[in-house]
This record gives C-alpha cells, sequence and structure tokens, in this order.
C-alpha cells in the first residue's frame, strides 16, 4: 500500500472537474456487483454469524459485492484457498503469523474473538485436578493448536510425554475414552458434554497469560493493492452484518437453519451465540479492533515454541483500518470533516504559489483572497487542531476547534508558549523534535516531520492525550520559516489501551496480578537480590478446602470466595511484595528484600506466611445476590497449603524459582493440608516446618 502522503499527492494533479468525473464514475460503477468468495475455516455454524446478516441483510450489496460463502470441507486450508485464488477473502486462526512468516503474502483485516476460544476439555477423574494431569495423558488436538502447545510448555508438561491422537472432531470419543483430554472450542464441544451429564474441567491458556487472537477476517496483499475500495468495503460491511448479527442471536440462528445448516439444532446455534458474547469484548473495543502489541505477544509466543525468529517483523501484516476510512472520506466523498496536515499543507502551498502569479492585478488579488477563505473556512471547522509555528517556537496560528479539545480559545492558546501547552512529561519530547527540524533546516537538510502522542493541559485542569503530526513550511524562495501542525484527540484511544494492558496483566476477577505479571516483578527481584546480596522468597498457596464450595453452590459463590482471599492476602504483605492469582484457587506471594543472612530471612518468611495462613483460616461469610429472591448468606471454612521456596540473586531461573515453591506447596498437602513447607535448595529436598 502506498503511503498516504504520496497516494493524496496524486489526487492533487488532476483538476476538480477531473476529480467529480472520477468520482462520477465511481458512483455509477457500484451498480455492477462485484463478486468475491469468503472462505470458512469450518463448517456453517454460529461461529460465522456476522458473514450470513451481511449477505442476507444486504449490507453487501449496498456496498456494490455479490459475496458468496464457502465453508470447509474436511482437508481444506482456507489460508490456501485465498492464496489460490480460489477465495479474495478467509477467516483464520492466529497461525496466519506463520503463514506470514514463510512468505505468504497474508493480511489481517480484523479480530473478531479478542480471545481465542481455544481451550482443552479434560475428563474429571478426581477432586483435585490441575493442568499437570496431562502429563502421560493421551490428547486428541486438531492441527494449529499453537497456542495450547505453548500452554503446556509453559506450565513444565513435556510435550514428548503426552500421547498426541488425531482429532475426529467428536466430543463423544471423550466420553468413550478414546482420549483424555481433548482440543475444543469453548463455544462448540461443551454444548454436547453438557447434554450428557459427563464430567470435565476446562483449561484455557489465558490462565498463563497466552492471549491469542480468535477467527481474524485475513485477505491477501494482490487483493489490498489491486482493489482496496473493495477491501474497505467487504470489511466494513462484514463488521456491520457482526454488529447485528450478535445483536439478534435468535433471528441469525433461524436464518442458519433456513439458508445453510441444519446439521444441529436452534438451542446449539444459541449456545455458541451466548458463549461467544464474552470472546468480543465489545464492553472494552469496538467488534473488528486490532492491537499491534497483542499481535507481538502472539509473535513472541510462537517464538518461544521455534515456529518464529525473535522479533518477528511483520509490517504490513495488520490491516490499518483508520487510515483507510479517512482517505476516504478525502478522496472519494469529498466531505472534509477531518482536515490532516496534508490537507492543511497543500492548501498553503496553492495559496502562496496564487501570491506569486497573482501579485501585479486587484483582479488577481481578489482571487486569493477568496482562495484564502476557503482555506480559513476549512481549517476553522476541522474536528482536528491545525496550527502553526514559527522557529521561535510561538503558535501563529491555532484552529478554532481547540476550544473542543482544551477549552481554551485559539487566542488564548495562541499567547502560550509551547511548554504552557504540553505537560512536563511531554515538554522534552516536543522540545527535542522542534530542534531536530530546526537542525535540519539550517544545514539545509530535508524537514525532520514529527509524528507522536503528547499530553496537553486543558482549561479545566484536566489533560488529554493527543498524536501530534507536523511539516515544514517554505517561502517563496525555498526556505523553511515555520512549522505546520495537526492535532487529533486521542485520549478514547489511550483508554482503551490501558484496559487491554489491564486484561494482559491482570486477573479480571480477583484484580491481582497475572503470571505475566508476576514473572516480570520476579524477574526484577531477582536483580534487586544481586545488586543488594540480600533473599527473596516466592510462596505458593493452594486453597484446601475450595472445590466443595463450587461444587455445592456454583462457581458464582467461589468467586466471591476467591475475590475475599485477594483481599485477605494483601493486607498480610508489604506494598513492595506481590500478591498474584497463578489460576483457578492458587495464589502466589513473592516476597522480595529479605536479609542477607539465609536463617533472618526464613525467619521472616515464616511469619509473613504464618500471617497469610491464620488470615485465610478464618471463617468466610459471604452475600450471594438472587435476581428472584432475597440475598442469602453463605459461610465456609477453607484452609491453606503454603510452599516457600528461598532464592538468592540468579542461582536459579524464574521458572525453577515457582516450580520449588509448588514442589514445597504439594510437600504441604501431603503433610495434612493447612501446612507451610520449605523447599530446601541447598539439599535439594522439602522439609515440614
Amino acid at each position: 500500500m502506498s503511503p498516504p502522503r504520496a497516494r493524496f499527492g496524486f489526487f492533487l494533479r488532476f483538476p476538480l472537474g477531473a476529480i467529480l468525473i472520477a468520482l462520477c464514475g465511481w458512483t455509477a460503477a457500484a451498480h455492477a456487483l462485484d463478486a468475491v468468495t469468503l472462505q470458512l475455516k469450518w463448517s456453517h455454524a454460529f461461529q460465522f454469524a456476522g458473514y450470513y446478516a451481511a449477505k442476507e441483510k444486504g449490507y453487501y450489496r449496498e456496498v456494490g459485492l455479490d459475496v458468496a460463502i464457502h465453508e470447509a470441507r474436511p482437508g481444506d486450508d482456507p489460508v490456501k484457498n485465498v492464496l489460490d485464488g480460489n477465495a479474495q477473502y478467509g477467516v483464520g486462526n492466529s497461525s496466519l503469523l506463520l503463514a506470514r512468516s514463510s512468505g505468504q503474502p497474508v493480511v489481517v483485516l480484523a479480530v473478531l474473538f479478542q480471545h481465542s476460544p481455544v481451550v482443552l476439555l479434560v475428563r474429571r477423574e478426581g477432586s483435585v485436578q490441575g493442568i499437570h494431569y496431562m502429563a502421560g495423558k493421551r490428547l486428541m488436538i486438531e492441527p494449529q493448536s499453537d497456542e495450547l502447545l505453548a500452554y503446556l510448555k509453559q506450565e513444565g508438561i513435556p510435550l514428548a510425554g503426552i500421547t498426541r491422537v488425531e482429532h475426529s472432531f467428536r466430543p463423544q470419543d471423550l466420553i468413550d475414552g478414546k482420549a483424555d483430554a481433548i482440543s475444543a472450542y469453548v463455544t462448540n464441544e461443551p454444548y454436547f458434554l453438557d447434554r450428557t451429564g459427563f464430567e470435565y474441567h476446562t483449561y484455557t491458556p489465558r490462565s498463563a497469560g497466552i492471549d491469542f487472537y480468535g477467527d481474524n477476517l485475513f485477505t491477501t496483499e494482490h487483493e489490498l493493492r489491486k482493489n482496496p475500495a473493495r477491501v474497505k468495503a467487504f470489511r466494513e460491511a462484514s463488521l456491520r452484518g457482526w454488529q447485528y448479527a450478535m445483536a439478534h442471536p435468535e433471528e441469525i440462528a433461524d436464518l442458519i437453519l433456513d439458508k445453510y445448516s441444519q446439521q444441529h439444532p436452534r438451542e446449539f446455534y444459541l449456545f455458541e451465540a451466548r458463549r461467544m458474547e464474552p470472546l468480543f469484548r465489545t464492553d472494552l473495543v469496538e467488534i473488528g479492533y486490532m492491537n499491534p502489541g497483542r499481535w507481538r505477544h502472539i509473535a513472541d509466543t510462537y517464538a518461544q515454541l521455534g515456529l518464529l525468529p525473535e522479533n518477528f517483523v511483520f509490517d504490513g501484516f495488520v490491516y490499518n483500518a483508520e487510515s483507510e476510512r479517512d482517505l476516504t472520506w478525502l478522496y472519494l466523498a469529498g466531505i472534509v470533516l477531518v482536515i490532516v496536515s496534508a490537507v492543511a499543507f497543500y492548501i498553503y502551498r496553492i495559496n502562496r504559489r496564487l501570491t506569486l502569479a497573482l501579485i501585479t492585478s486587484k483582479r488577481d488579488h481578489e482571487l486569493l483572497r477568496v482562495s484564502e477563505e476557503r482555506h480559513r473556512l476549512l481549517a476553522d471547522n476541522a474536528t482536528d487542531v491545525i496550527w502553526t509555528m514559527n522557529l521561535d517556537g510561538q503558535f501563529t496560528y491555532v484552529s478554532p476547534s481547540v476550544e473542543k479539545l482544551r477549552g481554551y480559545s485559539s487566542e488564548e492558546v495562541m499567547r502560550q508558549s509551547m511548554e504552557q501547552a504540553l505537560t512536563a512529561a511531554s515538554i522534552p519530547i516536543a522540545k527535542e523534535a522542534l530542534e531536530n527540524s530546526i537542525a535540519a533546516m539550517v544545514q539545509g537538510k530535508p524537514f525532520v516531520e514529527f509524528q507522536g502522542e503528547l499530553e496537553q493541559p486543558c482549561k479545566d485542569g484536566s489533560t488529554v492525550w493527543t498524536e501530534v503530526s507536523t511539516s515544514g513550511m517554505r517561502n517563496a524562495a525555498g526556505e523553511f520559516f515555520g512549522i505546520l501542525g495537526v492535532t487529533r484527540n486521542i485520549t478514547k484511544r489511550k483508554q482503551m489501551e490501558d484496559q487491554v494492558r489491564q486484561l494482559a496483566f491482570y486477573d479480571p476477577l480477583t484484580k491481582l496480578p497475572n503470571r505475566r505479571l508476576l514473572n516480570d516483578r520476579l524477574t526484577q527481584a531477582m536483580a534487586i537480590s544481586k545488586r543488594g546480596g540480600c533473599y527473596a522468597a516466592v510462596m505458593f498457596l493452594d486453597l484446601d478446602n475450595f472445590k466443595p464450595l463450587n461444587d455445592k453452590y456454583g462457581h458464582a459463590v467461589g468467586d466471591l470466595l476467591l475475590i475475599e482471599t485477594a483481599d485477605r492476602l494483601k493486607k498480610c504483605v508489604r506494598e513492595t511484595d506481590t500478591v498474584a492469582r497463578f489460576g483457578g484457587d492458587e495464589f502466589v506471594v513473592l516476597i522480595s528484600e529479605l536479609m542477607e543472612d539465609r536463617a533472618e530471612s526464613e525467619a521472616l518468611a515464616v511469619r509473613i506466611a504464618e500471617k497469610v495462613r491464620s488470615s485465610l483460616a478464618k471463617a468466610y461469610v459471604l452475600t450471594v445476590q438472587h435476581e428472584d429472591k432475597a440475598d442469602g448468606i453463605v459461610e465456609h471454612q477453607c484452609t491453606v497449603s503454603i510452599g516457600i521456596a528461598l532464592f538468592i540473586s540468579h542461582d536459579a531461573t524464574e521458572g525453577d524459582i515457582l516450580r520449588r515453591a509448588d514442589t514445597a506447596m504439594y510437600q504441604a498437602k501431603e503433610a495434612g493440608r493447612n501446612k507451610i513447607c520449605f523447599y530446601d535448595a541447598d539439599l535439594l529436598e522439602t522439609g515440614s516446618l
């Protein structure tokens, strides 16, 4: 895809009449439907409801597309079908990154599931059964289940010790004992297992901090390069279809039965819809949203598996929907609601050329005045803030839209210095950019453009996050005399990124750090231990009597106890320590900066552990809320088994330290529970306190 600046320059070489003729031709051509094919990754199901809705509700037709939707047959590879030209668009999973790394020019257009639906369903064989049960078991796993393999590897379960069985895609095989566990979609297989009353455990890679995207809409670089408008239209119509489908699940379930598949009953499709809803996370992001940071996390996970090189560069892999949307408004619709820096820069240069060419006559002066009035009209009514600055760092023009952004009028901002227009943290960034630009001008080099995020103060005392882009302005002699800038409000985007970051590093139930953040804190604690020569400790905690509460009252009541446990744990440790939820009813406490002496460190760790054990042993009084009746009170007694591993400097890896604490915790369980056990790193054996 060519850069926006270059593409804009292409349009500017045409006179207005030619552009209008081209627009009229485009409108007429829109009446002829363009036939394209969408290749699904599986057979027809509610999993693809948005595409059915877009087709049957006429959303594709409205944008000039005649879309054929092909379900996958056994052995089909959606990526290969699209690359071979059998379809222009497809639905794939996060392994699209692997295809990209192997030289296949795939481009991901939108993400449907913010969290992957892929899970492990494991036969229930006892009251205490964790993911480590999988060691040495038979696993029926489908191809491209890389996130599950990464999950098992991160949990320390040797993949070589697992017997892999070819997936039959029949949940009945798990019931019949043909496998001990199967890979599955949380939106699909549980429906069939629940109907039979079969007891099973569900394990998700998200509990280990492995959070992949699911069901990604993709195309090829060839399609994007050859038909950018069609790609944009197909994507937007598809997302519109998804918004309708998720808002009208019963109607779409009937549509699937009527026109696409009668393989399953209506209740199954509605079950899919209910299970899919939390995967979309529409409470945080719009349908189709993609975060490059999440793709980087997925690439890093693949790298850990040896499937991708470290720091794999996937430039061009993620479709930039926002830039396409803005350019379409500018080039095709002709409605200038958002003025980007290229528009303002172009208009300014045209006005300067008119000044030089028409300066000799009154008539020409009048033409120039009209042109400048148009320029000012556009700038004054822009949504973004357009501004100019001289080489001394003083504003020479600020569009009125600044009042909506910061509460100050244009006149007030023009009286402000650059430092007054920025927060303390953003001032050095802007100063460095200004100095680099001026230095380039003085040396006769190309203007150093700036594009970055800056925080600005508002009149009411709050702040706003903005994205700022700058260009250089030249006079008639070709000399730089100032800077042209465009400022855009990105506060909502920053808030969304913060929310996504919260999901990536914190447990959504207890709000405690998750495994990923715990590993970061543990790495920091090891560095502190090395610098200061002091011990630190990891405590691995497992609740002793938690499962009976879940079995009797359900997961909602169990969640209340986990939240209360998290609150009690935080009150037992220092602010510098870390309490994390490891998964299920397992917690980890990281105690940093103990003593230089081992015996003193052990004694201090025991005092903290005993404080934790005593606090968690107190009875839990849980208030259970009901929609159809008065709230109830549930009392439950729940003790804890604690394993402790001391460490100093880098005597072991992060994984080794956690495994030692986990081993000590199991010793506490075997010793009768409600116990505290140490892992002796010197003797490589545990002893009970």
